[in-house]
């Protein structure tokens, strides 16, 4: 890995390489190259939450999937609009219902799957949402759940599978213990570079940045492969992962670097991008120690919310600022920050802009937003720090 250097106002080697060959390149249909019409169809429910933290399975999902085809939204805050435009000002086709019943009266037929959307901190669904799901299944869809309570140990959800013929995918369930594996160090034998993309906060798009990453870098030609590490990733479709904050913690590193050389061996990529989770210095969600220690990250971006004041979820924590982070991180690990990607959340285009430029003037790395701004800058984060990764480029 060399040395990040200041982004320079010559031509980028992408520019140069990828740019006006971009019309070779053929956009896949939803994000990975899949065809959508051959997906299992979904309800996602995210009442009251939808485009806020809370909501973040719900919003992954409209953003990207390569599991489901997502036919709409439930939440009634919000009832007649487009989830794309709610949350990206990019209309999706995704429209947003009041309830279940308003959901299927728009539908043709009755979805495969409905998708609890959300993540509350509890991990817990309320007397209301019981009863919902137990509706959905009563109508013949099968339930994925992403909260830390299993449905499938519970003998009232487990009667309605038996009785209306339907399953439960608790995503979160981990392996039995017996089969959990332990950190060996194998992960020496990954020999292509493993970018983390670990943040500031919890909730901030780690997860939004990494995948855009990773889906960038192969349209580019370089084949990249994302390892999920959390619920959101996992229903979304990723092929290599586990859901981190629920397996005990003496395995922890065990299962990430387990997962990586599952992606390494299975995908022979020449980069692997690994989700973070939390943040290293929050003391509330400490997964980004397991990522680090279980990966061994060659490189690590770094995501930020300059306009998020306190952190998610305790609003008398002030937010850490980038510099603190990183030297936290890069005192922890073996690596070094190759780059850093902003969450626009409670900021203009012109805030971020301003943003930008001021962290690239104090980091001397590229700095950039998954979302608003063209995704070459992130490819260019991992040339500018992988540059033999250069020659696999389409040209």
């Amino acid at each position: 890995m060399t040395t990040p250097k200041k982004p320079s106002a010559e031509s980028s080697v992408l520019e140069r390489n990828i740019l006006p060959n971009r019309s070779k390149i053929q956009a896949p249909k939803n994000g990975f190259g899949l065809e959508n019409e051959f997906l299992s169809t979904a309800i996602v429910y995210c009442e009251g939450n939808f485009a806020d933290i809370d909501g973040k399975t719900a919003n992954g999902l409209v953003r990207h999937s390569e599991k489901y085809k997502i036919l709409s939204v439930i939440d009634s805050e919000k009832t007649g609009m487009d989830a794309g435009s709610v949350l990206d000002n990019k209309p999706s086709g995704i429209p947003i219902y009041s309830d279940l019943d308003d959901a299927l009266a728009k539908t043709a037929t009755v979805p495969d799957y409905f998708i609890y959307g959300m993540a509350p901190a509890s991990g817990i669904l309320s007397e209301n949402e019981r009863s919902l799901i137990l509706k959905a299944m009563s109508l013949g869809m099968n339930i994925v759940n992403g909260l830390h309570e299993f449905l499938n140990e519970d003998l009232e959800f487990t009667t309605a599978c038996s009785k209306y013929k339907v399953e439960i995918l608790d995503i979160r369930k981990p392996r039995e213990k017996k089969d959990l594996r332990l950190f060996t160090g194998h992960i020496a034998q990954v020999k292509c570079p493993r970018i983390a993309v670990l943040g500031t906060d919890a909730a901030i798009g780690k997860r939004t940045t990494a995948t855009v990453l990773t889906q960038a870098l192969n349209d580019c030609g370089i084949k990249a492969v994302l390892v999920g590490t959390g619920q959101t990733g996992l229903i979304q479709g990723a092929r290599y992962g586990v859901a981190i904050d629920a397996i005990p913690s003496q395995f922890c590193s065990g299962e990430i670097e387990a997962a990586i050389l599952e992606a390494y061996q299975g995908e022979n990529p020449d980069v692997i991008i690994v989700e973070g989770q939390g943040a290293l210095s929050h003391p509330a969600y400490l997964s980004s120690t397991f990522i680090i220690r279980g990966s061994q990250p060659t490189g690590i971006i770094v995501q930020h919310a300059p306009g998020r004041v306190t952190r998610c979820d305790f609003e008398k924590m002030a937010m850490p600022t980038p510099a603190s982070e990183i030297n936290l991180i890069e005192t922890f690990s073996n690596t070094k920050v190759i780059g850093m990607t902003l969450n626009h959340e409670n900021m203009s285009d012109a805030d971020v802009d301003a943003a930008i430029a001021m962290y690239e003037d104090e980091f001397c790395f590229i700095v950039s937003d998954a979302l608003t701004r063209p995704t070459d800058r992130l490819v260019e984060i991992v040339l500018t720090a992988f540059p033999e990764l250069e020659k696999k480029l389409i040209v």
